[in-house]
């Protein structure tokens, strides 16, 4: 039975591969090789398929040779999951070798869903050849790969393992830098841009760094015109070092002239974009202040694209800028809601044409409406007023806001100049300085309904701030600190004048990679007038979701016999927090305190304490808030929960 089983193994092994003519016409060797037929076959040559097993054979199949390269010894339309591994990584000389192939691997994009063996087979030959290309790019011109496809372990999942055998690291034997004037300090600066010697490791990414520097470098020189040809790498295989050269022609050194603007109708002329350039007239070229032109331009909100290209200008050693400007949408309609305990519901809207005044002026209508708060107003702002990153601002705003504290009916005019920060030039100092006028009409909480009186208030408000935060919206290191300084008159029964004075400080302290602590203390202080001679609106109140949350809106401080707050001449305000980033959220423990004093001066005594968790999701134009709190110690008339919803961080 065993030899006939063996003839019929035989005659399907000719079925599957038949041989040639030639082949079976040609005489039978002198010595034939015995056959054993008890011996297992070997497996057929460049196919992933094992020999079958004969009839009455104890084969374990996790048993089977598996030849490099090819698939397990199973069934071939079955699907099943496979796990990659790759082995000899640890002697490669690069730290980005296995992030990049994991990003760019057929097999890793396909890890852990089924996949039948041939479609593995296939992986596994485009991940052999990736490799190989990746393994030269970092200096191993000899690496060889291999791969195997077995079980793994008694699992039907299985373990496709790539095995690296990088070889020695080539390196450089000779870099040079063609083309620069080494006798003179702007030649030695070039060169010594290009960081890259003999003896370093031959590897494409340094070579693109190295490359990319030096481009840089020339363009920041003052040559506008200059070409860097790519590096040309000869390699010696027998040696195992390459030769790099380079070849640089930098033309004639130029200096910046005038700047010309193109487009369908630009937002600014020449001399507007003139004043947002970092330079003058007759400087040295320098390409990274051109790029931070482009950045300037792009932040105004008024173009969509914007292109700055040198070009020659008539006079020798003199470049022109082109600044080729398309104009975006000029007018935007904008709204926001807002809630918080005590303050209710807001909602926002504003309709803005932002270059209304030219250049750069926003003239923006804005109406809010409250459950407790009312206003209408028009507001003008300047961007880049005089100089780069000074703002103009000037508004008029009518408002009534009825609040457990007070009642009142304000028209508001002011204008002022700033130092701005943004996103893109987040400065570490900025500055405010402007005129205020009001009248307002209110009626303190503790008066009669018709007890209502009218003051009119001046006031200089003044600040200065200082930010060494990492993040202008979401930060995790570093600090902030602001004060403010408001020297104010106002005319009422003979008149009171008095100074209001504010100081802010929060630092951010990072714990690991997603978790973050945030601390912050306020204080306040009026100097110069009693409570009862300060307009109800002018003075300090505390509680809320930017205050001390857990509490109501300004329901922190003395109270009258109605149990209204009646607010203070000075305040202390602390808050600390614990940020833990999960993906696009944030979980944040919190813990608050404060209170409102009549005294001039803040204290730290009978503070309130509030308490509670919130969760931030962060949007592309920063975290949206959700805060609920509880107080510790609460008062009467205290709710037990205080919910608040908002744009940003609380500070």
């Amino acid at each position: 039975m065993m030899r006939c089983g063996f003839c019929l193994l035989l005659l399907g092994a000719l079925v599957v591969s038949p041989v040639p003519l030639a082949a079976q016409e040609a005489p039978a060797p002198a010595n034939p090789p015995v056959l054993d037929p008890e011996s297992p076959m070997e497996d057929l040559p460049d196919l992933g398929i094992a020999w079958p097993v004969l009839p009455g054979q104890a084969v374990d199949p996790a048993a089977l040779p598996l030849a490099p390269d090819r698939a397990v010894a199973e069934d071939q339309d079955v699907e099943r999951r496979y796990a990659v591994i790759v082995e000899g990584a640890g002697d490669v000389e690069s730290d980005l070798l296995l992030s990049r192939f994991e990003a760019l691997s057929v097999l890793k994009a396909g890890e852990g869903k089924p996949a039948n063996i041939a479609q593995i087979d296939r992986r596994a030959k485009e991940d052999r050849t990736l490799m190989e290309h990746l393994l030269r790019a970092v200096g191993h011109y000899d690496g060889k790969v291999t791969t195997r496809v077995e079980k793994d372990g008694g699992s039907s999942k299985l373990a496709v393992t790539m095995v690296l055998t990088p070889g020695p690291l080539y390196r450089f034997a000779d870099v040079r830098v063609e083309g620069l004037d080494v006798g003179t300090e702007k030649g030695k600066a070039l060169l010594s841009a290009f960081d890259l010697s003999a003896h370093d490791p031959v590897n494409a990414d340094d070579v693109a760094a190295a490359e990319a520097t030096l481009k840089a470098a020339v363009t920041q020189s003052g040559y506008p015109f200059a070409t860097v040809a790519p590096a040309n790498v000869a390699l010696d295989h027998e040696t195992r070092t390459a030769t790099l050269v380079v070849k640089v022609v930098l033309g004639a050194e130029q200096t910046i002239g005038k700047v010309v603007v193109k487009g369908n109708k630009p937002p600014f002329n020449a001399a507007h974009v003139r004043k947002l350039g970092r330079w003058k007239t007759g400087d040295s070229f320098n390409q990274a202040r051109i790029d931070d032109l482009k950045r300037a331009l792009l932040a105004t909100g008024l173009v969509s694209s914007v292109s700055v290209e040198p070009v020659k200008s008539s006079t020798p050693g003199v470049v022109d800028l082109s600044v080729s400007l398309e104009q975006s949408p000029p007018r935007t309609v904008a709204g926001e809601i807002g809630y918080g305990t005590g303050e209710g519901l807001t909602g926002d809207l504003s309709w803005t044409h932002r270059n209304l005044i030219r250049p750069e002026g926003a003239v923006t209508f804005r109406g809010a409406i409250g459950t407790q708060e009312q206003s209408l107003g028009a507001i003008l702002r300047m961007g880049n007023f005089r100089k780069r990153d000074q703002v103009l601002n000037a508004r008029l705003i009518a408002s009534s806001v009825n609040l457990s504290a007070y009642d009142a009916r304000t028209l508001e005019i002011g204008a002022s100049i700033e130092r701005q920060t943004n996103i893109i030039w987040q400065k570490e100092w900025t500055w405010s300085a402007g005129l205020e006028a009001l009248i307002t009409d209110e009626r303190d909480a503790s008066a009669s309904v018709l007890a209502r009186q009218t003051y009119l208030i001046a006031a200089v408000p003044l600040s200065l701030a200082y930010d060494g935060s990492n993040n202008l919206l979401d930060p995790t290191s570093g600090f902030r600190l602001s004060l403010r300084l408001a020297p104010e008159k106002s005319f009422k029964s003979g008149g009171a004048a008095y100074v209001r004075g504010q100081f802010d400080a929060s630092g951010y302290v990072s714990v690991t990679d997603s978790v973050t602590l945030a601390a912050r203390i306020r204080l306040g202080m009026i100097t110069g007038a009693a409570s009862l001679d300060l307009a109800p609106s002018r003075r300090f109140y505390a509680g809320g979701g930017s205050s001390v949350r857990g509490y109501g809106y300004q329901k922190i401080g003395p109270r009258d016999a109605f149990n209204d707050p009646t607010g203070g001449r000075s305040l202390t305000e602390f808050a600390l927090e614990t940020r833990v980033r999960i993906g696009e959220f944030s979980v944040v423990p919190f813990f608050d305190g404060g209170n409102i004093y009549d005294s001039a001066l803040p204290s730290v005594s009978a503070f309130r304490y509030g308490a509670g968790i919130g969760v931030r999701y962060h949007s592309s134009f920063g975290p949206i808030r959700i805060d609920v709190g509880t107080p510790l110690n609460r008062q009467a008339g205290d709710s037990r929960i205080g919910v608040y919803v908002s744009l940003g961080q609380a500070f």
